[in-house]
């Protein structure tokens, strides 16, 4: 009877990557934000994000994905405001890297979703390699990304047109930045990635 035991615990494992690998075809997002961030080497910083979201009541759900990936967390969709949507979010690179993207290699998804997937997957790989702390890697992956975001709904509002091509990018204001990096936990770039402290015009002082 025993030797069944670890059987079944596989299916049962097996059914529940399978049910997280749909729920995610249908209510996930794989997405690349690209940022304007005066500390950083280049001025800019890629964003990868994974994001899931659900209403207040089923929040179970993105508990057991939570639990399952063993990274990320659980927060209101809009803070302020009347939306009581709740999203699963994981930003850490590492966490992307090691827990997210090795799990949607094993389940791949079924819709259009899963080419968002394979570039996003290949873009924080790519970061990890440090292949964005360059200038030339840097625009190559900022145009993929932005190829695989364009008109997304999660999408930040704030743009403008990068100076040295025609893309619209996504900008964050300067005097934002520190404080999203600190919200954020370092999730965004990684403290050898930051010019510190800044220097020039732009860096606050006197």
């Amino acid at each position: 009877m025993d030797s069944d035991n670890p059987c079944g615990a596989d299916n049962q494992q097996e059914r529940l990557d399978a049910y997280i690998a749909g729920y995610v075809d249908g209510e996930g997002s794989f997405h690349i934000a690209v940022q304007r961030n005066r500390f950083t080497r280049t001025g800019w910083q890629l964003v990868p994000e994974f994001h899931v979201s659900q209403n207040a009541e089923r929040r179970q759900v993105l508990d057991l994905m939570r639990q399952r990936f063993g990274c990320g967390r659980i927060q209101e969709n809009h803070r302020s405001s009347r939306d009581s949507t709740l999203v699963y979010v994981v930003r850490n690179r590492d966490d992307l890297a090691r827990k997210v993207i090795p799990f949607f290699e094993r389940q791949p998804l079924l819709s259009s979703k899963q080419q968002e997937f394979l570039v996003f997957a290949r873009i924080v790989q790519a970061m990890v390699r440090g292949e964005h702390l360059n200038e030339s890697g840097f625009a190559s992956l900022r145009s993929e990304a932005l190829l695989m975001n364009g008109g997304g709904r999660y999408r930040r509002v704030h743009k403008e047109q990068h100076p040295e091509s025609s893309e619209t990018i996504c900008r964050t204001p300067p005097d934002k930045v520190v404080k999203i990096w600190s919200d954020l936990h370092g999730d965004m770039q990684s403290q050898a990635e930051m010019i510190w402290p800044p220097t020039g015009d732009g860096a606050g002082g006197r």
